[in-house]
């Protein structure tokens, strides 16, 4: 049997999360979120106290450590962190150690031993370059930083945050320029991929359009 690999690149807030999840849902392939991966880490490294500047120091913490994506959920050491992972503090110790090839070697084992078992959708940042450079069909989604503060400060408020968008905005920037710049696996847009811009596109729209090329290129 041949299995495929569709990866789903971009920035924070592009909507490559939920639409990967859709995409891998209605094509029946397993839906790899490398996000939450970095995020699990990040939970791990903080609990174990490491300094997160440090690249060593968390890179030897997380390659004792067992994160698992079971039905669904993501497991830190035998421990449920679905819900912890997706707090904005979270999200912002995840891009920092992100920054570490040492952390990036670490967790690169866990998101590749996907492969060869089952079709996947893989999204994160650098899957289409990094993670699966030989993927079958890369996707790269992007929108303006506005656009895509507007998403993140909803999903935030309606999660019973308080929060200011021009703050939100910042924070995004902020981790564009980190992503973007850092020395391991930076994010960019990979060779040969599809570029979708989702600024002035409904979800649905997104989907048809992504899984009209995956159709296409696969029936070639």
């Amino acid at each position: 049997m041949t299995y495929r690999t569709i990866t789903i690149d971009g920035p924070a807030g592009s909507g490559k999360s939920s639409v990967a999840k859709e995409i891998a849902k209605r094509l029946k392939y397993t839906f790899l979120d490398t996000g939450a991966i970095y995020r699990a880490a990040a939970v791990i490294v903080e609990k174990a106290g490491c300094d997160i500047h440090n690249d060593k120091e968390c890179a030897s913490v997380l390659a004792k450590a067992d994160i698992r994506i079971t039905a669904g959920k993501i497991f830190a050491n035998g421990r449920d962190v679905t819900d912890e992972i997706r707090s904005h503090h979270i999200s912002e110790l995840a891009s920092a150690i992100a920054a570490h090839p040492s952390v990036r070697e670490e967790l690169f084992d866990i998101q590749r031993a996907f492969k060869g078992s089952t079709s996947l959708v893989a999204e994160g940042r650098d899957t289409g370059t990094a993670v699966f450079p030989d993927a079958d069909i890369k996707f790269y989604l992007d929108a303006t930083p506005e656009e895509r503060a507007r998403r993140r400060y909803s999903e935030s408020v309606n999660k019973g945050n308080d929060i200011l968008i021009g703050q939100v905005l910042l924070d995004l920037e902020r981790r564009d320029k980190r992503d973007s710049t850092r020395t391991a696996s930076p994010l960019i847009i990979p060779e040969n991929s599809f570029v979708v811009d989702t600024t002035h596109l409904i979800f649905e729209e997104v989907v048809e359009k992504i899984l009209s090329i995956i159709n296409e290129r696969l029936t070639d």
